[in-house]
């Protein structure tokens, strides 16, 4: 985690990625959150049914391709922000216990801007999905 600090500006309570577990440093990457009751969200989202909100689903996914995106080249030491979001999918729910696993593959990736389409799982089924489109700047 603190080579993924290293690369992403993000801190508790809002650092959603736990660990890398591959990457081919071109293409590709999937990392891994683990979720436990103690996360903050789940005291709200909901109390009685905790889940992980989609939305945060979906940053996990951005900041695991931020690690890939933004540690390497023109782009390292640059900050990542939100152009778009399409075809988003939420499957199932993430619940306390479970391990989200976000795997991102890149589609385009140019000097100031990218996009990717990133799927995660929760015991090797999709809990969420989406393409997510991103612009770079200092």
């Amino acid at each position: 985690v603190e080579e993924i600090k290293k690369i992403l500006p993000h801190r508790y309570p809002f650092l959603l990625v736990d660990r890398i577990l591959e990457t081919d440093n071109e293409k590709r990457i999937v990392g891994l959150k683990n979720l436990t009751a103690n996360e903050e969200f789940f005291n709200g989202h909901f109390p009685q049914m905790p889940g992980m909100p989609g939305v945060l689903q979906l940053e996990a996914m951005a900041q695991t391709a931020g690690v890939l995106m933004l540690k390497k080249g023109e782009n390292a030491g640059k900050m990542a922000y939100f152009m778009a979001m399409e075809n988003v999918k939420f499957r199932r729910m993430v619940i306390p216990g479970d391990q989200l696993v976000m795997e991102v593959e890149v589609l385009k990736w140019r000097s100031k801007m990218g996009k990717v389409r990133a799927i995660s799982y929760v015991n090797g089924e999709i809990a969420s999905e989406a393409d997510l489109m991103f612009a770079f700047a200092d």
